[in-house]
């Protein structure tokens, strides 16, 4: 098997795991406070119009954005669909209850206007009022609520509860980290957001399991060492594994990044956003936090042994 890292290296992880966590402590802290101030919600949470327009020869998007802007459209996002060739554009216009279906007839009015003889047809209209828009945005993070408990149960169940709480700080941190980006760079959170988290969080689970699972094997194998040699040596030997993995899989979302086109470019952007984090945390969060839980469990052992007299 093709080895990067030789499956013997003695890095000590552990030693690391002060310093690491608290640079993770401090960056979800500014990820979480980021995510509070700055987050932008897309017309599926906040409520608004997405207007479908079809045009029989290729429209710039700087152009259509302009023009929309300049028709007094703020907040707008103006996105290539489908192939390039069939020259079709989604409009996401945000706008408050009473005002949808004025803003969906300006828009059409706006593109008839200003790509006069371009063949313009709108092919759809959806309308999301801002209460529906609130209702999808709590979904949504229920969602990735439920998807973290039920992995906590089957972490618990495939191997000792002891791994738990590892493993959902560490998912906890992917998310956070990720929205906390976003919301820096403005990308909008959007239903597609989502579901690129609820596979980053797959993803991430999937890594910190294969630690996990190296490292009862060898507390079954080397009984007597310390839950810290254990942990550095199951990650020690899945290092080339997980560096393989990772960056394969980086390779493919990167390339969709780039190449993908604008209407999934928000979507791999947290999948690869996802990889490089999940990987670091299910080294440096999940395991630090397992371990730190044993020494906890075992200090509340010690303190609760009876005196002899």
């Amino acid at each position: 098997m093709l080895e990067i890292i030789k499956s013997n290296t003695k890095v000590d992880f552990v030693k690391k795991f002060g310093i690491t966590g608290i640079g993770s402590m401090l960056v979800v802290i500014a990820a979480l406070f980021f995510v509070v101030t700055k987050m932008q919600y897309g017309v599926d949470f906040r409520g608004g119009a997405e207007v479908q327009a079809k045009f029989n020869k290729q429209i710039n998007l700087n152009t259509l954005r302009k023009e929309m802007k300049t028709a007094g459209f703020a907040g707008i996002s103006v996105q290539s669909i489908g192939d390039v060739a069939n020259n079709e554009y989604l409009i996401k216009v945000p706008a408050k209850e009473g005002d949808l279906n004025a803003v969906t007839q300006k828009v059409g009015e706006t593109l008839k206007k200003s790509f006069t003889g371009s063949g313009l047809e709108i092919r759809k209209v959806d309308i999301v009022g801002p209460k529906a828009g609130s209702e999808l945005r709590k979904s949504g993070f229920l969602a990735m609520l439920w998807a973290l408990l039920a992995i906590m149960v089957y972490i618990g169940l495939r191997f000792d509860f002891k791994y738990s709480p590892g493993a959902i700080v560490a998912l906890f941190h992917d998310v956070t980290i990720i929205l906390g980006i976003f919301a820096l760079t403005g990308t909008e959170f959007t239903l597609q957001t989502v579901a690129a988290l609820l596979a980053v969080i797959g993803y991430s689970v999937n890594d910190t399991v294969i630690v996990y699972d190296r490292v009862r094997e060898h507390e079954q194998k080397y009984v007597g060492k310390t839950l810290a040699e254990h942990i550095n040596n199951a990650i020690n030997e899945t290092l080339s594994r997980t560096v393989l993995t990772s960056g394969t899989t980086l390779f493919i979302s990167l390339t969709m990044y780039f190449f993908g086109g604008l209407a999934i470019r928000d979507f791999f952007m947290a999948i690869s956003l996802g990889v490089i984090i999940g990987t670091y945390s299910s080294i440096f969060v999940a395991a630090p936090v397992t371990l730190f839980f044993d020494k906890m469990r075992g200090a509340s052992a010690n303190n609760n042994k009876p005196v002899n007299a």
